[in-house]
């Protein structure tokens, strides 16, 4: 077991065969090359885990949750750098939530994080399809209206006096 401590998850334990190699790294990441899923099995959201800087963590989800019949179209030299076929592959979308605006979530349906698990080979692509957009809400807009009237409330229902009485 190699342990990894990390400001967001404190210590991390894993085997080297939990370890996922992107050879050319994420793009914005490119020095970071190893990387781990971290995250439970109830949780749709997990995060890839940088084993070559503890603070660079992205959130990632299943693209299904997102958008049901989701098809990146990949293409073949994307799938054969990944020594993979495509039904070998598990697809991820990296997840942005701005920190003062949770409700504005958005997800990267257009460049998907692609890994062959058996291969434990990683890679971000660009998805031919040119419909789906980099910054896709991960919310529809009646839920992030509730979202945002909530925090809103809830902020003007915080007490203004520093909590004394």
């Amino acid at each position: 077991m190699t342990k990894l401590q990390t400001p967001r998850f404190g210590p991390l334990e894993f085997q080297e065969v939990d370890v996922i190699f992107f050879p050319k790294g994420i793009p914005g990441f490119e020095d970071h090359r190893k990387w781990i899923l971290v995250g439970d099995d109830e949780s749709p959201i997990k995060w890839l885990q940088s084993l070559d800087d503890e603070d660079v963590a992205l959130p990632v989800l299943p693209p299904s949750l997102v958008s049901s019949d989701y098809d990146p179209q990949l293409l073949e030299a994307d799938v054969r750098e990944l020594k993979a076929t495509a039904k070998d592959l598990h697809l991820f979308v990296v997840v942005s939530v701005p920190e003062d605006a949770p409700w504005d979530a958005t997800v990267n349906l257009r460049a998907p994080i692609v890994i062959n698990s058996n291969e434990r080979l990683g890679k971000q692509v660009i998805s031919q399809r040119e419909d789906y957009e980099i910054k896709h809400h991960l919310f529809d807009e009646i839920t992030r209206d509730k979202m945002k009237n909530a925090f809103l409330q809830a902020g003007s229902q915080a007490p203004t006096d520093g909590g004394a009485s």
